[in-house]
Protein backbone atom coordinates (compact mmCIF):
# COMPACT_ATOMS: atom_id res chain seq x y z
CA UNK A 1 0.00 0.00 0.00
CA UNK A 2 1.06 3.33 -0.36
CA UNK A 3 1.65 5.88 2.33
CA UNK A 4 -1.21 8.20 1.09
CA UNK A 5 -3.40 4.98 1.48
CA UNK A 6 -2.62 4.54 4.79
CA UNK A 7 -2.89 7.81 5.59
CA UNK A 8 -6.32 7.77 4.54
CA UNK A 9 -6.64 4.58 6.62
CA UNK A 10 -5.76 5.85 9.62
CA UNK A 11 -7.83 9.11 9.13
CA UNK A 12 -10.63 6.77 9.03
CA UNK A 13 -9.93 4.15 11.77
CA UNK A 14 -9.77 7.08 13.78
CA UNK A 15 -13.31 8.49 13.20
CA UNK A 16 -14.80 5.46 13.45
CA UNK A 17 -13.06 4.76 16.86
CA UNK A 18 -14.42 8.13 17.96
CA UNK A 19 -17.60 6.74 17.11
CA UNK A 20 -17.56 4.24 20.28
CA UNK A 21 -16.97 7.23 22.92
CA UNK A 22 -15.01 4.30 24.61
CA UNK A 23 -15.21 5.25 27.99
CA UNK A 24 -12.02 2.80 29.43
CA UNK A 25 -9.59 5.48 30.55
CA UNK A 26 -6.97 3.24 30.47
CA UNK A 27 -7.86 2.01 27.01
CA UNK A 28 -8.72 5.32 25.22
CA UNK A 29 -7.84 7.32 21.74
CA UNK A 30 -4.47 8.39 23.71
CA UNK A 31 -3.53 4.71 24.38
CA UNK A 32 -4.42 3.91 20.85
CA UNK A 33 -1.87 6.70 19.23
CA UNK A 34 0.94 5.24 21.43
CA UNK A 35 0.45 1.39 20.43
CA UNK A 36 0.07 3.06 17.07
CA UNK A 37 3.19 4.85 16.74
CA UNK A 38 5.24 2.23 18.76
CA UNK A 39 3.79 -0.40 16.19
CA UNK A 40 4.75 1.69 13.10
CA UNK A 41 8.28 1.67 14.42
CA UNK A 42 8.47 -1.72 15.27
CA UNK A 43 7.52 -2.81 12.22
CA UNK A 44 9.70 -0.11 10.02
CA UNK A 45 13.04 -1.95 12.02
CA UNK A 46 11.25 -5.50 11.74
CA UNK A 47 10.59 -5.11 7.67
CA UNK A 48 7.01 -6.44 8.43
CA UNK A 49 3.93 -5.44 6.67
CA UNK A 50 2.56 -1.87 7.33
CA UNK A 51 -0.85 -2.79 5.59
CA UNK A 52 -1.82 -5.26 8.38
CA UNK A 53 0.09 -3.76 11.55
CA UNK A 54 -0.97 -0.66 10.79
CA UNK A 55 -5.17 -1.66 11.07
CA UNK A 56 -4.77 -3.75 13.77
CA UNK A 57 -3.12 -1.61 16.07
CA UNK A 58 -5.66 1.23 15.28
CA UNK A 59 -8.40 -1.19 15.94
CA UNK A 60 -6.74 -4.01 18.23
CA UNK A 61 -9.31 -2.23 21.59
CA UNK A 62 -12.05 -1.17 18.99
CA UNK A 63 -14.29 -3.53 21.64
CA UNK A 64 -12.31 -3.55 24.79
CA UNK A 65 -14.62 -5.10 28.30
CA UNK A 66 -13.40 -4.16 31.68
CA UNK A 67 -10.25 -6.08 33.61
CA UNK A 68 -13.16 -7.42 36.11
CA UNK A 69 -15.42 -8.67 33.20
CA UNK A 70 -16.60 -12.60 32.74
CA UNK A 71 -16.09 -12.38 29.14
CA UNK A 72 -12.83 -10.47 29.31
CA UNK A 73 -11.15 -13.26 27.77
CA UNK A 74 -13.07 -12.71 24.58
CA UNK A 75 -13.00 -8.93 23.96
CA UNK A 76 -9.71 -9.17 21.53
CA UNK A 77 -11.42 -12.13 19.50
CA UNK A 78 -14.56 -9.61 19.44
CA UNK A 79 -12.90 -6.69 18.17
CA UNK A 80 -10.98 -8.52 15.93
CA UNK A 81 -14.27 -9.52 14.34
CA UNK A 82 -15.61 -5.84 15.00
CA UNK A 83 -12.79 -4.53 12.94
CA UNK A 84 -12.90 -6.73 9.61
CA UNK A 85 -16.63 -5.42 9.61
CA UNK A 86 -15.29 -1.94 10.04
CA UNK A 87 -12.51 -2.56 7.40
CA UNK A 88 -15.10 -4.44 4.89
CA UNK A 89 -17.61 -0.94 5.08
CA UNK A 90 -14.38 0.97 3.75
CA UNK A 91 -12.90 -1.54 0.68
CA UNK A 92 -10.05 -2.62 2.28
CA UNK A 93 -8.12 -4.66 0.52
CA UNK A 94 -9.45 -8.17 1.58
CA UNK A 95 -5.86 -9.74 1.22
CA UNK A 96 -4.87 -8.51 4.43
CA UNK A 97 -8.41 -9.36 7.05
CA UNK A 98 -6.88 -12.68 7.47
CA UNK A 99 -3.41 -11.31 9.00
CA UNK A 100 -4.86 -7.99 10.50
CA UNK A 101 -7.91 -10.59 12.68
CA UNK A 102 -5.34 -12.76 14.35
CA UNK A 103 -3.01 -9.81 14.81
CA UNK A 104 -5.98 -8.57 16.95
CA UNK A 105 -7.17 -11.39 18.28
CA UNK A 106 -3.38 -12.78 19.48
CA UNK A 107 -2.58 -8.96 21.31
CA UNK A 108 -4.85 -9.89 24.33
CA UNK A 109 -2.72 -11.22 27.46
CA UNK A 110 -6.41 -12.74 28.53
CA UNK A 111 -6.70 -14.16 25.21
CA UNK A 112 -3.81 -16.56 25.33
CA UNK A 113 -3.79 -16.41 21.76
CA UNK A 114 -0.02 -17.12 20.50
CA UNK A 115 0.95 -14.82 17.89
CA UNK A 116 2.53 -16.84 14.79
CA UNK A 117 3.01 -14.25 12.74
CA UNK A 118 5.55 -11.03 12.45
CA UNK A 119 3.03 -8.48 12.53
CA UNK A 120 0.97 -10.18 15.36
CA UNK A 121 3.83 -10.02 17.47
CA UNK A 122 4.61 -6.26 16.65
CA UNK A 123 1.21 -5.46 17.66
CA UNK A 124 1.22 -7.36 20.65
CA UNK A 125 4.49 -6.25 21.57
CA UNK A 126 3.42 -2.61 21.18
CA UNK A 127 0.22 -2.91 23.02
CA UNK A 128 2.01 -4.52 25.96
CA UNK A 129 4.93 -1.80 25.90
CA UNK A 130 2.43 0.70 26.85
CA UNK A 131 2.02 -1.32 30.25
CA UNK A 132 5.48 -0.12 30.83
CA UNK A 133 7.55 3.18 31.49
CA UNK A 134 5.89 6.20 32.99
CA UNK A 135 3.08 5.70 30.72
CA UNK A 136 2.45 2.30 32.47
CA UNK A 137 2.67 3.59 35.84
CA UNK A 138 0.38 6.09 35.13
CA UNK A 139 -2.04 3.56 33.40
CA UNK A 140 -1.72 1.28 36.36
CA UNK A 141 -2.86 3.96 38.81
CA UNK A 142 -5.79 5.37 36.42
CA UNK A 143 -6.85 0.92 36.54
CA UNK A 144 -6.95 0.58 40.13
CA UNK A 145 -8.18 4.14 40.68
CA UNK A 146 -11.43 2.52 38.84
CA UNK A 147 -11.43 -0.67 40.31
CA UNK A 148 -10.94 1.31 43.68
CA UNK A 149 -7.83 -0.62 44.90
CA UNK A 150 -5.39 0.92 47.76
CA UNK A 151 -2.26 2.20 46.75
CA UNK A 152 -0.33 -0.21 48.56
CA UNK A 153 -0.41 -2.89 51.67
CA UNK A 154 0.12 -0.91 54.63
CA UNK A 155 2.36 -4.31 56.56
CA UNK A 156 4.31 -4.90 53.36
CA UNK A 157 4.27 -1.87 50.49
CA UNK A 158 6.63 -4.17 48.12
CA UNK A 159 5.20 -7.53 48.34
CA UNK A 160 8.50 -8.48 50.01
CA UNK A 161 6.81 -11.23 52.07
CA UNK A 162 3.94 -12.27 50.73
CA UNK A 163 2.58 -13.25 47.58
CA UNK A 164 1.46 -9.67 45.34
CA UNK A 165 -2.31 -9.11 45.19
CA UNK A 166 -3.30 -6.77 42.74
CA UNK A 167 -6.83 -7.29 42.94
CA UNK A 168 -6.36 -4.95 46.31
CA UNK A 169 -3.37 -3.40 45.65
CA UNK A 170 -1.93 -1.33 43.31
CA UNK A 171 1.77 -1.52 43.69
CA UNK A 172 1.43 -5.69 43.86
CA UNK A 173 0.32 -5.18 40.23
CA UNK A 174 4.23 -4.63 39.19
CA UNK A 175 4.90 -7.89 40.70
CA UNK A 176 2.46 -10.11 39.76
CA UNK A 177 2.53 -8.88 35.74
CA UNK A 178 4.57 -5.27 34.88
CA UNK A 179 7.63 -6.57 35.42
CA UNK A 180 7.54 -9.95 33.88
CA UNK A 181 6.01 -8.37 30.90
CA UNK A 182 9.69 -7.57 28.92
CA UNK A 183 10.07 -11.38 29.01
CA UNK A 184 7.12 -11.91 27.08
CA UNK A 185 7.71 -9.39 24.24
CA UNK A 186 8.71 -10.88 20.62
CA UNK A 187 11.08 -9.04 18.92
CA UNK A 188 13.93 -7.61 19.64
CA UNK A 189 13.29 -4.40 19.34
CA UNK A 190 10.78 -4.77 21.46
CA UNK A 191 12.40 -6.40 24.49
CA UNK A 192 15.47 -3.82 24.08
CA UNK A 193 12.80 -0.81 24.64
CA UNK A 194 10.89 -2.88 27.68
CA UNK A 195 14.29 -3.27 29.46
CA UNK A 196 14.75 0.42 28.95
CA UNK A 197 11.19 1.38 30.52
CA UNK A 198 11.11 -1.13 33.73
CA UNK A 199 14.29 1.01 34.64
CA UNK A 200 11.79 3.96 35.37
CA UNK A 201 9.93 2.06 36.59
CA UNK A 202 12.68 0.49 39.28
CA UNK A 203 13.61 4.61 40.12
CA UNK A 204 9.20 5.10 40.99
CA UNK A 205 9.25 2.32 43.31
CA UNK A 206 12.55 3.68 44.85
CA UNK A 207 11.33 6.68 44.85
CA UNK A 208 8.07 5.01 46.55
CA UNK A 209 9.78 3.41 49.27
CA UNK A 210 11.85 6.63 49.92
CA UNK A 211 8.54 8.79 50.74
CA UNK A 212 6.86 6.51 52.74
Amino acid sequence: MTDTQLIELESQCRIFLESLNASDVAHDLNHILRVVKVAKQLAIEERAELAVVVPAAWLHDCVNLPKNHPQRHLASQLAGDKAIEFLRSIDYPSEYYAGIHHAICAHSFSAQIAPESIEAKIVQDADRLDALGAVGVARCMQVSGSLNRALYSLDDPFCETRTPDDANYSIDHFYKKLFRITETLQTASAQQEGKRREVFMGIFLNELSREI
